[in-house]
């Protein structure tokens, strides 16, 4: 079977790199040891490598499709996958305990979730979305939508959405019309459309529940009257039965990739009958469903990383079966062909790939581990952990999707006109990951709200935490001696940084907020590139480590030089792109952030 993941660099990074053993210490996960986590982890690949992987080319050659008739049809297998993850815990897995779930941390749970987008990231959206819904009823719901939502979605009879976007609105939720109109008999009537919604009104389970942005009338204007609500597509009734809901499905998007995940247009109320249940109190919805739209970032970075990673495994694949060329050494043309993995700007896009990849997923498992510590921790400590989740998010969604879906495009150049063919999957890969940098914020607002928010909250103390973070590693790879000459590159480069803040600073001050995040993109950029640098430091110095006490066997040795190689490699070729970002953020010529802009287009 063609390899989509590496279960080597999953433990490297679980166990040696960040450590999840040391979340096994506090009480919420003390139930588990390392052996017990590994074999989770290890159930999971046998999952994808039956149910999910042996479908990841036909989910996109028979996608999902609107019936016509108010449903979309999906493949066969998409039921079985569903019902197989549920059975095996992967919906409910990390919840606690009282709410049916194993406790999982994050960081297990979704390594498990990775090693799915890596097999089939089609199939894993639906499952991830189901997880995310039930997360937030048991956060916010009350006791009666507990019981009545949650366990069927764990058994994946039900499937959770997430229904925000609306046709006028896109992003901008504070303009949403979607009302909802208070009734006495414990519900409210909603009204309203809703576009792209994610594995929605698909006929793999029985039910759906909704998770709905609408404005309550009468409620104040902007983000401030926005309240959440479960719609079901069937309501529960006090008897067990199922009563249709006012809910139609008017549409299926056909999309450039991602075609086996269903993404549907839905128009509630259209008979003035779509009972709603209030999530919580009224005009915090927005605050509410952040919880789950962070977790989706995250998510979706991860996926980003997993697609990318699945990329890189078949490109590597094929350049070690491949002859074609000779050495420019070589003078007799006689002589075989070599594979084409020897040739130096195959290895360069290689080792692109694989620096993009595995960075990418190590910071995903940072903001996993961060999370755990933000649920396994109280007091100061937990606010410190909380904001360095919050400034991390948008990097790991950002990165992932952008440098991801490059890294992607370099596997098909590396198949060179293979690459093209739907005989190969690296194509396929490429057209799904593009819309991780669209989902859950486009890449632009995921810059405005790194720089417009996480840079300045709390008066920079999430920066201030994270410089905390990257200088320790930077003391550990001084400490080794070998890696002395990258950990002062990467100080160089936090410095660089520091200026470019205090450069913008000035425009904030003269509250000149536009100048300020004319360019949050190129900022977002930079500090993309200086964390992903952190994290293959850091890879690197526990690679160092190991090589240097003899902690390692013959076999593991390539793989550890491996990893010191790829960070010399992301230095020497990736971090001087931060050099060049922070120059373009330096200049003061402005050239974006024009108001007579029907001169220039």
């Amino acid at each position: 079977m063609a390899r989509y993941t590496s279960m080597e660099l999953l433990r490297y990074l679980l166990f040696d790199v960040h450590q999840v053993n040391t979340l096994f210490k506090s009480e919420k996960f003390s139930h588990l040891d390392e052996e017990q986590a590994w074999m989770i982890v290890e159930s999971a690949k046998l999952l994808a490598d039956l149910e999910m992987f042996p479908y990841f080319k036909v989910f996109d050659d028979t996608p999902a499709t609107y019936d016509g008739k108010g449903g979309v049809k999906t493949h066969p297998q998409l039921k079985k996958i569903i019902q197989s993850a549920a059975a095996q815990s992967w919906i409910g897995g990390a919840a606690k305990f009282e709410h049916g779930g194993l406790q999982l941390p994050e960081m297990i749970f979704n390594t498990g979730q990775h090693i799915f987008q890596a097999a089939n990231n089609s199939v894993q959206g639906y499952i991830g979305l189901s997880t995310g819904a039930a997360d937030l009823i048991t956060s916010f719901g009350n006791k009666a939508q507990i019981e009545t939502y949650v366990p069927p979605i764990y058994e994946g009879r039900w499937q959770g959405t997430m229904a925000l976007t609306e046709p006028q609105a896109g992003s901008s939720l504070s303009d949403i019309t979607t009302s909802a109109m208070v009734t006495d008999r414990g519900y409210y009537l909603v009204k309203g459309q809703k576009i792209f919604i994610s594995g929605g009104q698909h006929e793999a389970v029985e039910n759906f529940v909704h998770l709905t942005l609408a404005r309550i009338e009468g409620a104040p204007a902007g983000v401030k009257g926005i309240s959440l609500f479960i719609i079901p597509k069937f309501t529960p009734e006090p008897d067990g039965t199922l009563r249709y809901n006012d809910v139609y499905c008017a549409g299926d998007f056909q999309k450039m990739g991602q075609r086996g995940y269903s993404t549907t247009h839905l128009s509630f109320g259209d008979n003035d009958n779509c009972r709603a249940y209030l999530v919580g109190e009224p005009h915090k919805g927005l605050a509410y469903m952040f919880q789950m739209m962070n977790g989706a970032r995250i998510s979706v970075g991860q996926c980003a990383a997993s697609v990318a990673m699945a990329a890189y495994q078949a490109s590597l694949q094929y350049c070690m079966e491949r002859p074609q060329g000779r050495m420019p050494s070589e003078k007799d043309p006689t002589k075989p062909p070599t594979l084409i993995i020897n040739h130096a700007d195959v290895q360069r896009m290689l080792l692109t790939q694989k620096s993009i990849a595995e960075a990418s997923l190590s910071l995903a498992m940072e903001c996993n581990k961060l999370y755990d510590q933000v649920h396994s921790t109280d007091g100061e400590e937990k606010e410190n952990y909380l904001l360095l989740l919050e400034i991390l998010t948008p990097i790991v969604k950002t990165y992932a999707s952008e440098q991801g879906s490059r890294s992607a495009a370099l596997a098909i150049q590396t198949l060179g006109g293979y690459g093209f063919t739907t005989d190969f999957p690296v194509q396929q890969l490429y057209r799904d990951l593009k819309i991780m940098s669209l989902y859950e914020g486009t890449t632009g607002i995921q810059s405005l709200d790194l720089l417009g928010r996480k840079v300045t909250i709390h008066n920079g103390k999430a920066v201030k935490l994270l410089l905390v973070l990257i200088s320790s590693t930077i003391k550990d790879a001084e400490e080794t001696g070998r890696l002395a000459p990258y950990a002062y590159k990467l100080t160089t480069e936090l410095h660089r940084m520091g200026k470019v803040l205090e450069h913008l600073s000035e425009y904030a001050l003269k509250s000149d907020v536009e100048r300020y995040l004319a360019d949050a993109t190129v900022f977002m950029e930079m500090a993309g590139h200086i964390v992903i640098a952190w994290q293959w430091l850091k890879m690197a110095v526990v690679a160092a480590k190991k090589i240097k006490n003899s902690e390692f066997d013959s076999k593991s040795l390539p793989f550890l030089e491996g990893k010191i190689h790829t960070m010399e490699f992301f230095f020497k070729y990736e971090l001087p792109h931060a050099e060049a970002c922070a120059k373009t953020l330096e200049d003061p010529l402005t050239l974006t952030n024009i108001k007579d802009f029907e001169l220039f287009f």
